[in-house]
């Protein structure tokens, strides 16, 4: 995955080591931080346009993120979509996830799936909680899952 700040800067550096770059020099500031993983899709002209984001939140002072995009040209179900769209999460916070713990810093992966039952992502709830949870990490959805259903979804 190729990665970027959000003014399109490239990120030179393996994700891993631009994180830790960026958790020395953002606890040598003085900021504790949060991250969020997210990623969101939707589907233009047949094409199914990916981002996914890594969102940094200074505790009471703002956040900044990192984002990657990708494309897939085939047919999803919803279902699958949503499923596709933690799988790059849960990818994304597991190559990070000792590096954080490391540091102490808190992890949570957002998944753009709705909680009420009236919104077709909802189809996609169950599996998507199970998966990121068996996995040891902290899940959140909407209304919560701002990194996917905010972040990400400002970049598709």
């Amino acid at each position: 995955m190729k990665w970027r700040r959000l003014s399109g800067q490239q990120i030179e550096l393996p994700i891993k080591d631009a994180v830790e770059k960026t958790i020395v020099r953002e606890t040598g500031n003085g900021y504790k931080l949060k991250v969020c993983i997210g990623t969101d899709s939707q589907v233009k002209n047949g094409v199914i346009e990916i981002a996914t984001v890594i969102v940094f939140l200074r505790e009471k002072k703002g956040g900044f993120m990192f984002v990657s995009t990708d494309s897939l040209k085939q047919t999803m179900s919803i279902r699958e979509r949503m499923i596709h769209e933690v799988a790059k999460s849960i990818e994304v916070a597991y190559h990070l996830c000792d590096l954080l713990d490391k540091y102490n810093i808190e992890l949570e992966v957002h998944a753009d799936i709705n909680t009420d039952p009236h919104f077709k992502s909802n189809v996609a709830l169950k599996e998507a909680m199970g998966y990121i949870l068996g996995m040891g990490f902290v899940f959140k959805a909407k209304p919560d899952s701002f990194a996917s259903s905010s972040c990400a979804d400002k970049i598709v």
